[in-house]
């Protein structure tokens, strides 16, 4: 199965409408999209900004960002995308879901402690299963900000050592854009959406490719 993920798309329609453009050549299976769809938005936001790849009948799961408004995670759930805090089988592939992030000192609208990412986590995972989640696991390149601290989950970092899903996509950090790896799981960071970033993985290698608009 061919997958694009994306993430941050932090309110930018104008990207969301390219990308709208080049999925119609590439005609993957599933997009992915890792949370802060808005920016501090609310619902009606979130619906308009995913307009343009809601219409072109791929199907498409979702998670919030700690940026996204309260009501994000119903309208996902209205729209039939919802993936937060559950599992969705799409074909033969499971993806768990986990959306907000890790607790930030910045206290914005979505965070949870390692504890509850580690347990929503385990509670839904099969094995096989694709992870999508907001918050990069805790000390891979994906988590490193600007100044060098590792500000990812430990929760979800201690749930990909156990279980060893095949991938986890991820996001939220902006500049850790990339690819690592914890045992056998590849870990995804597409880069944020907002700045033309995104990721094209193949299910039958778990290969992945980072593109820009």
């Amino acid at each position: 199965m061919k997958i694009v993920a994306v993430t941050d798309i932090h309110g930018n329609k104008g990207s969301v409408v390219a990308l709208a453009k080049v999925i119609e050549d590439l005609r993957p299976e599933l997009i992915l999209i890792a949370g802060d769809i808005t920016h501090f938005g609310d619902g009606k936001v979130a619906e308009q900004i995913l307009e343009p790849l809601l219409r072109l009948n791929i199907r498409v799961l979702a998670i919030m960002g700690n940026c996204d408004g309260r009501d994000v995670p119903r309208i996902l759930e209205r729209l039939g995308i919802n993936v937060h805090n559950k599992r969705v089988k799409v074909k033969e592939t499971g993806v768990v879901g986990l959306g907000g992030s890790n607790v930030t000192p910045f206290s914005t609208i979505w965070e949870f402690s390692d504890d509850e990412i580690y347990s929503s986590l385990k509670k839904n995972y099969k094995q096989g299963d694709i992870v999508l989640t907001h918050s990069p696991p805790y000390n891979t390149k994906l988590d490193r900000t600007f100044s060098g601290v590792h500000a990812g989950s430990k929760g979800l970092r201690m749930f990909l050592e156990e279980e060893q899903p095949p991938i986890c996509i991820c996001g939220h950090i902006h500049e850790a854009r990339g690819i690592d790896e914890i045992g056998d799981t590849v870990i995804v960071n597409p880069g944020p959406l907002s700045r033309g970033y995104y990721a094209i993985v193949d299910t039958k290698t778990w290969s992945v490719e980072l593109e820009r608009l």
